[in-house]
């Protein structure tokens, strides 16, 4: 099942139906630890929508309240690799590498719901940036309590040159006005993800296949329980929040976003992340 935070209420979608929560603050509504039962229940209970799902998206949020994205670093080889390279003339590349076999995870701040768009959203390029990519990342819904109740994709927008520079860099490159999207709504399953999801990526440039990626989950070194635990061991989170597990398709070094591109990032079955540079 999928939720999805409109305007003015919730939508709930199984297989055949959507339903309409009304008078539900999405903060209070997602932070449920029992996400899964309550979404089976309404679909139980609530009249399905008349017409098509798609008409009520038009007013589609991104699946954010007050809760804060975090993300996680160096968790694909391919990943490691990039920002080895990357890095290496600033000296920065040994700590890459050492960060992806290490026990504690690189996990980072990353955006507030101000500077994070939804589906369909414009994304951002920095201006004192030469080279720019954005990451398609798995991005965990978590509870209050840390507990992983869904998924949502997410676009980690990301300045390679700011953070090759200098490690040290890494708030700058990653942290800025549309730095972030997340979208278009929350998967609820009743299991975990299988390891052979895949994560796809594509980018349009003038309309022309620009570049194109994919990625199983099941390449990440590290578990998505083990970076929900190591993001709650000394931080709380009232309404819970969202953690993107790590980017396993790097553009090649010859690939920068330019304004315009379009940003097609799908995982099935949660749905496609569509974004625009601006």
């Amino acid at each position: 099942m999928k939720a999805y935070n409109l305007k003015n209420s919730i939508l709930i979608e199984d297989d055949t139906s959507a339903y309409l929560v009304n008078d539900q603050d999405w903060d209070s509504f997602i932070n449920d630890d029992n996400l899964y039962n309550k979404l089976k229940d309404i679909t139980q209970t609530a009249e399905p929508v008349s017409g098509s799902a798609d008409s009520v998206k038009k007013d589609l949020l991104p699946p954010i309240g007050s809760q804060e994205i975090w993300a996680s670093g160096v968790t694909y080889s391919n990943s490691k690799l990039a920002r080895q390279a990357e890095s290496a003339e600033a000296g920065g590349g040994e700590f890459y590498a050492r960060v992806y076999v290490a026990e504690r995870p690189e996990i980072f701040f990353k955006a507030t719901p101000a500077r994070t768009v939804g589906s369909g959203g414009k994304v951002r390029i920095r201006k004192d940036s030469t080279w720019d990519v954005p990451e398609p990342e798995l991005t965990l819904a978590l509870t209050s309590s840390g507990k992983i109740v869904g998924y949502t994709i997410g676009n980690d927008m990301s300045s390679r040159s700011i953070e090759g520079e200098n490690p040290l860099y890494l708030p700058q490159a990653k942290t800025y006005d549309g730095c972030a999207s997340v979208g278009p709504g929350i998967f609820v399953p009743e299991k975990p993800l299988s390891k052979e999801t895949e994560i796809e990526m594509e980018i349009l440039r003038s309309g022309k296949q620009e570049f194109h990626g994919t990625v199983e989950i099941g390449q990440m070194k590290r578990e998505l329980d083990e970076l929900a635990d190591w993001l709650f061991r000394e931080l709380s989170f009232p309404n819970g929040c969202l953690l993107m597990s790590g980017t396993g398709i790097v553009p090649g070094d010859g690939f920068t976003l330019q304004s315009g591109d379009e940003i097609r990032i799908t995982i099935e079955p949660i749905g496609r992340l569509v974004n625009f540079v601006s």
